[in-house]
């Protein structure tokens, strides 16, 4: 019997966390994190995490797994996010994943990475590379175009270059095999619907966040993750809400534009997921948030 996943996803602060619950509450489902922010113990007001009680309603899975310290990736999400759901399913329970994160969230629809080996030398090689000649390089390995890559990003020219010179062929034939792959869900159905709002409403709703983070204590929690070594995981520390609050304290960014500020990168956040949804996801339902009144809307025929 083919196992079904249901996924709901949106911008930052359109509401997914409220209608994740009552989907799951009356659909008998436990529901899995897709959030990137949500894996660490402690970023709990600048990620807007869910709550004890929200948590007490419905089992959650994959929030606070890792120490602030502890980087994760989209590889070890997707067989996380496998093993969670697989366990959810043998007890005859629904599952649920919800998130805004797009490199997580594509583990559910196809493969996350390939298993290019890069060996220790190749890597060094390549780093001893001026960047404008790891470019001539790369673009000499592939006559027939670099496809979307970010040339302009010297790690990704230097990751692109290390898997050439690894595999002795072209990053469209490296891309061809890694579409072939199967992801962690391959054998299961996976329904997919995404919550939207007018830009207005959804402003107005992050202002909000804002303040109530910052009113609960985004400041402290910011301070004690510090200590507990925030800085030595980088996408952990560069999260909005903790970025700011960090330059904040290091008095690159004044008390009163810690607010502004965080709620101007949310918003810019939320048109990069955007555009990220659109472009990337597989067809899906979109459903207006604001207009929404049960749950069941969610997941319809």
């Amino acid at each position: 019997m083919t196992k079904t996943l249901h996924v709901l996803t949106g911008p930052t602060a359109v509401g997914k966390t409220e209608w994740a619950l009552r989907w799951a509450e009356r659909h008998g489902a436990e529901i899995v994190s897709c959030d990137s922010l949500l894996f660490y113990r402690g970023m709990d007001l600048g990620t807007a995490k869910p709550t004890a009680a929200e948590r007490a309603r419905v089992p959650h899975h994959l929030i606070d797994v890792c120490a602030v310290t502890e980087p994760m990736d989209a590889v070890r999400f997707a067989a996380r996010a496998r093993a969670a759901a697989e366990d959810i399913a043998a007890r005859g329970r629904r599952v649920l994943a919800t998130g805004g994160s797009g490199f997580y969230l594509k583990g559910f629809f196809g493969p996350v990475a390939d298993d290019t080996a890069v060996p220790p030398e190749v890597r060094a090689a390549v780093a001893a590379l001026p960047a404008e000649a790891a470019l001539a390089e790369l673009r000499a390995r592939n006559p027939g175009g670099l496809g979307a890559l970010d040339t302009a990003n010297p790690r990704r020219v230097a990751r692109a270059l290390e898997r050439c010179r690894a595999a002795g062929r072209t990053l469209a034939e490296l891309a061809a095999e890694f579409a072939r792959k199967p992801g962690e869900f391959a054998d299961w159905t996976v329904r997919l619907a995404r919550l939207e709002r007018a830009p207005a409403d959804l402003a107005a709703r992050i202002e909000a966040r804002v303040a109530a983070m910052l009113r609960e204590g985004l400041v402290e929690e910011v301070r004690r993750l510090r200590a507990e070594g925030l800085e030595r995981n980088p996408s952990a520390a560069r999260a909005i809400g903790y970025r700011e609050v960090l330059a904040m304290l290091d008095g690159t960014l004044r008390p009163e534009a810690l607010a502004p500020e965080i709620a101007a990168n949310t918003r810019a956040l939320v048109k990069k997921q955007r555009t990220w949804f659109r472009t990337q996801l597989p067809e899906h339902r979109v459903i207006d948030a604001a207009a929404l009144r049960d749950a069941d809307e969610l997941f319809a025929e």
